[in-house]
């Protein structure tokens, strides 16, 4: 039996030399000088009678710019080596289409295949924004790959707050999407170093409402097991792993959703225990999610005749934008400005049908009279994309790319 490739250590990509290669590279795909000058001014432009405002907070974080911009050094410091991604960077195409496009082929994610079976000690393995879950980085440092880990550092906390759970015998209360790559990370540290921690995910207040009734009360724990089936640890017993709990949440959560989550889950142990001794709740919502949201809440204040939110459909992040602007006016959820067809039709993501679909919108875009129409965007969408929807827009209401360029 042959012995494994020695582990290799973490490759620091993040070379003088390289960045200013790399810094030009990013500048040419997803800067936007229209974005960054209606933004001098105020966020908002009229042309006409059209007004585009934008939130004061959009677009790629400094986690997401720290990972695209790592994912392209290492095409330049390993030219030509083989470079893999557990799954995508981020959750935008366009970004994802780049990097397709300089060599790096996409993994599995949802579990570990064959493919990584195939890894060799000459290969580099990116590691994307949301992290992996352990099984995976062990698989690939197993196999003695190149890693470059762009993990946002606001998920690595989440990940020493519930390993600090699984330590002290605290069950982790994950706030989040059982299917997202970031979630199923976050679960595999909840396992603790030694594997014998525990979770359960909740996604919706409804659910939290049922862990909370058998927080309170007990009941039929298979039915609850059943319930969770595919959000759970191993060996879940309700009985024993919901008497000390602690929550946590995927970082991109709707933050007013996650604190109701966290108080929910408090009230149900003291309502049981007579004391909140056995919970604990940290704020683990990213800062940048939290600003989008904010500056979102803060743009619906001033009436506007419509909203579009731009970025790919499975942003998790961006989805909770959409689901703030819904409550206000009509919002509509485009991947980019291609969306926009025409005044008759616009080409959206509809969070209830969870599909995209064509709607036709006799509003603001079609009649005659002043429109202000807001964009935002969520962590994951670079700039361009915004500056297409504007220009899209404008010329959709009359307006010549060419005026719009002299903003």
């Amino acid at each position: 039996m042959s012995e494994a490739p020695p582990k290799r250590p973490r490759v620091n990509v993040r070379r003088p030399d390289v960045m200013t290669q790399v810094n030009a590279e990013v500048e040419r795909h997803y800067r936007s000088s229209i974005v960054e000058r209606i933004r001098a001014n105020g966020g908002e432009v009229t042309l006409g009678n059209t007004t585009v405002r934008l939130a004061q907070q959009f677009g790629f974080c400094y986690g997401v710019e720290r990972a695209i911009d790592l994912a392209y050094a290492a095409r330049r410091v390993f030219p030509d080596k083989r470079i893999f991604l557990i799954g995508e960077i981020i959750h935008n195409p366009e970004v994802n289409r780049q990097l397709v496009d300089m060599g790096i082929v996409s993994l599995p994610w949802k579990q570990l295949t064959d493919d990584y079976d195939q890894l060799s000690s000459e290969d580099v393995v990116i590691v994307p924004a949301f992290g992996a879950p352990t099984n995976f980085m062990e698989k690939i440092e197993e196999r003695g790959c190149y890693v470059v880990d762009t993990t946002c550092g606001d998920v690595m906390k989440v990940w020493r707050r519930v390993r600090s759970y699984a330590k002290d015998g605290i069950t982790s209360i994950i706030h989040g999407k059982a299917g997202h790559e970031e979630t199923q990370a976050t679960a595999s540290r909840a396992l603790g170093e030694d594997g014998q921690g525990h979770y359960l995910i909740v996604l919706t207040l409804e659910e939290t409402d049922i862990v909370c009734r058998y927080i309170r009360e007990g009941g039929d724990k298979e039915a609850l097991l059943k319930r969770f089936a595919h959000a759970v640890s191993p060996g879940f017993d309700a009985d024993l792993h919901l008497q000390k709990v602690g929550v946590a949440n995927q970082t991109t959560m709707l933050k007013s959703e996650t604190e109701e989550i966290q108080r929910r889950v408090r009230d149900a142990v003291v309502a049981r225990d007579g004391s909140a001794e056995k919970f604990l709740v940290f704020d683990t919502i990213c800062g940048a999610t939290q600003e989008r949201q904010d500056a979102l809440f803060e743009m619906l204040r001033r009436p506007m005749d419509m909203l579009f939110v731009v970025g790919g459909y499975n942003s998790s992040n961006t989805t909770h934008l959409v689901e703030i602007g819904e409550q206000s006016l009509p919002t509509f959820f485009i991947r980019n400005a291609q969306c926009l067809q025409s005044l008759e039709q616009i080409i959206h993501f509809d969070l209830h049908e969870k599909a995209e679909i064509t709607s036709g919108y006799p509003g603001a875009l079609l009649g005659e009279g002043p429109a202000v129409i807001g964009i935002t965007a969520g962590a994951s969408c670079p700039n361009n994309l915004i500056e297409d929807t504007i220009f899209r827009i404008f010329e959709m209401r009359g307006v010549p790319r060419e005026l719009v360029q002299t903003i």
